[in-house]
């Protein structure tokens, strides 16, 4: 037996085990026939000039950063492309409805039936197309992915197949406008993440030295590169990583993050100035707010109150959001559509948002023809609606007042009326089952909060009820960026929206209230230990996610190991010949397979690698004299061993930070059970159905 000194990390024992089992499969394909062992193949010349050529190439770009550096690259890069491409046929298809809507006008009828049916069927195919294809790739995405970056294996959302009906399913979706009011940014995580799976695999497969890279580092790069190339933002899809994606973000992540991120951001900025739509690489969003004095003193105290106030109705906001969860849960109706008639429930869903969205009903008090892009460069506009409104001598351009005063009343109202029919039409949106996303929205909604805050403030100035000049050029554009922060941020119960903010605008001198009104809004909706928006998903769809799992149950972690463990396991003694071994090694899959004193005293000595058992078994055929398994195969001691009476959470977080991939639980010595990573999943999803 091994001293402890000398006894491997988990990682190289995962290592040696793969080294053994590589080794295994080159003696076996040794003992094929030549026949099989090589077959014939065409041009072998030729396809030897190639690859020797891409060995050399290895090897160049080998000298200057390792082969994941380049997968890293290409992650940015590709998912920028595809968040272009998406973006590039949402506008043909939002411009032929625009282009069709026109062409009738005059007749209020069709006009009205292009404008319902057109989102309607959209959402419909969406929804049909995804359900038939792929059913993983409904929804956001974000929940699946936080559950895979924790540790737990969820191959069916990295296929190739749920990449291609998401991609698809997505841009049906964003091209129904924003009468459906839905958004790309978790989608585009989930993307992200698909294409650096497959890149993680690339990577592994043209490394000089064979070693296997763990797929979960490019998922954390992954995560950071769906935000920022979604908005041309690297520094806060970095932060939306650490905060949403990951519960324990490892610092070699750092730089690798950052880099991705930049590449893509870069790449997005580069293909808007290659489309034409601007001249050179610059914020998403252009606004002109005025920097020599970008915010009085005193309008800190109306910032924090919008933080306050943004806080609360996102309480509101949450508290809906998990009853339409509970409901479409617990509906039969509900259940029976949306279980086998998505395409329908979308369809009709999408129908009843866009006529309430009717440009000659409620529409003209929302801005409905405005798409989601153009609602938010409104909102964050620096001029004062509520005095131009007023003003007949001031020359208004088409955007963006005309548009929010097209029924002709006070710009308060259609800022009211739009934020009471978005609260419960944003709610009812969420239940739809296809791809969409769910941050840009609420994003726009604090714009919208923020704004008519604004608008209220620099009202009363104008109106003279301050006393003095000092409140004379309040910028509205100023709340609504704060607005927008403070109400995403506390939705998701993140600050990274904060900083997104600014990255979209460009407007660093705002940094201050804006930061200020995101920490008070994260205050009031933290408070209680409610779950936030992305919790609330997970825990409806019961995903083995610990930490949202504490939020729905702070108790339910507290569960001592011993009374989730599962069947017993496979155990060897120590003094076991070939025939346990051998019966070891076909009922069980383990890489690491407890060791025992003996059966009677159950006493754990250690654990053995699944290779050298392999070893042993083939080391018996060979020689005569029949040897136990401590003669031929190292035991290795347990760097960690639990106690029945921990906790869930102790054994999650200890597999998510040491890296183990198996955790032996003994009582006074003896072994009770054993957890690995599947064993954990299925823990989680026990106690996931207890909620």
């Amino acid at each position: 037996m091994k001293d402890l000194d000398d006894a491997p990390s988990g990682r190289e024992i995962i290592r040696k085990n793969n080294n053994w089992e590589r080794e295994n499969q080159s003696e076996t394909a040794h003992n094929k026939t030549p026949l099989l062992g090589d077959p014939w193949k065409p041009c072998r010349r030729s396809r030897a000039t190639v690859k020797v050529w891409l060995l050399k190439l290895r090897c160049c770009l080998e000298t200057v950063c390792g082969m994941e550096w380049y997968g890293y690259a290409a992650l940015g890069i590709l998912t920028a492309i595809l968040s272009f491409l998406t973006d590039l046929c949402v506008a043909k298809l939002l411009g032929a409805h625009q282009w069709l809507y026109m062409k009738l006008e005059g007749n209020s009828l069709l006009q009205f039936f292009c404008w319902t049916l057109y989102p309607a069927c959209l959402c419909a195919v969406a929804s049909s197309f995804s359900h038939n294809i792929c059913p993983f790739s409904t929804g956001s995405g974000i929940p699946e992915v936080r559950t895979m970056l924790a540790g737990i294996e969820m191959p069916h959302y990295l296929s190739l197949t749920n990449m291609f009906t998401k991609f698809l399913g997505l841009i049906c979706t964003l091209a129904a406008g924003s009468t459906v009011f839905l958004g790309k940014v978790g989608p585009f995580v989930h993307l992200s993440t698909m294409v650096g799976a497959y890149l993680s695999k690339l990577c592994t497969l043209t490394q000089a030295n064979k070693k296997e890279k763990a797929a979960g580092e490019m998922l954390v790069v992954a995560a950071a590169v769906g935000v920022a190339s979604c908005f041309g933002a690297p520094i806060s899809g970095v932060l939306f990583t650490v905060e949403v994606m990951c519960s324990h973000f490892a610092l070699r992540h750092y730089c690798p993050c950052f880099f991705s991120a930049a590449c893509g951001a870069l790449t997005f900025r580069l293909f808007s100035v290659w489309s034409g739509d601007s001249e050179t690489p610059q914020a998403l969003f252009k606004t002109n707010f005025p920097t020599a004095l970008p915010f009085y003193p005193m309008e800190i105290l109306l910032f924090a109150f919008l933080g306050l106030l943004c806080g609360a109705l996102s309480c509101c906001y949450l508290f809906c959001h998990r009853w339409i969860l509970r409901f479409t849960k617990t509906n039969p109706t509900f259940i029976k559509m949306l279980t086998i008639q998505k395409g329908l429930y979308s369809g009709m869903v999408a129908f009843l948002l866009a006529s309430l969205t009717f440009p000659h009903f409620a529409g003209q008090y929302m801005a409905s023809k405005h798409t989601m892009k153009q609602l938010l460069t409104s909102l964050l506009d620096s001029r004062q609606w509520s005095s131009q409104s007023h003003n007949a001598s001031v020359q208004l351009g088409p955007e963006p007042l005309l548009e929010w005063n097209s029924s002709g009343s006070p710009v308060f109202l259609p800022l009211a009326v739009f934020l009471l029919m978005k609260m419960w039409m944003l709610v009812l949106a969420c239940t739809l089952p296809l791809p969409a996303g769910y941050f840009m929205p609420v994003f726009v909604y604090g714009a919208a909060l923020g704004r008519l805050l604004g608008e209220g403030v620099a009202y009363v100035s104008s109106t003279g009820l301050t006393s003095g000049q000092q409140w004379a050029s309040i910028n509205p554009g100023g709340y609504a960026l704060a607005g927008a922060a403070a109400f995403s941020g506390a939705v998701t119960h993140t600050l990274s929206p904060a900083l997104l903010a600014l990255e979209l605008t460009g407007q660093f001198s705002h940094a201050l209230p804006i930061l200020l009104a995101t920490l008070l809004a994260n205050a009031v909706a933290r408070s209680g230990h409610r779950p936030s928006f992305y919790d609330a998903l997970t825990i409806s769809k019961k995903l083995p996610h610990l930490p949202s799992l504490m939020k729905a149950c702070p108790r339910l972690p507290s569960t001592p190991v011993g009374q989730v463990l599962g069947v017993k396991s496979v155990r060897l003694q120590k003094a076991a010949g070939p025939v346990e071994v051998q019966h070891a090694v076909n009922t069980s899959t383990d890489a690491q397979i407890p060791v025992l004193d003996s059966h009677e005293s159950q006493i754990i000595l250690g654990f053995v690698l699944r290779s050298e058992l392999l070893m042993f078994l083939r080391h018996c055929k060979t020689e005569t004299l029949e040897k136990h398994l401590d003669d031929v195969c190292s035991i290795y001691p347990t760097s960690v061993l639990l106690s029945p009476h921990n906790t869930v959470q102790e054994a999650h977080s200890i597999l998510s930070l040491v890296g183990a991939q198996t955790l032996f639980v003994a009582d006074r010595g003896r072994l009770v059970g054993l957890i690995t990573w599947p064993e954990m999943k299925r823990i989680l999803e026990d106690l996931a159905t207890e909620i």
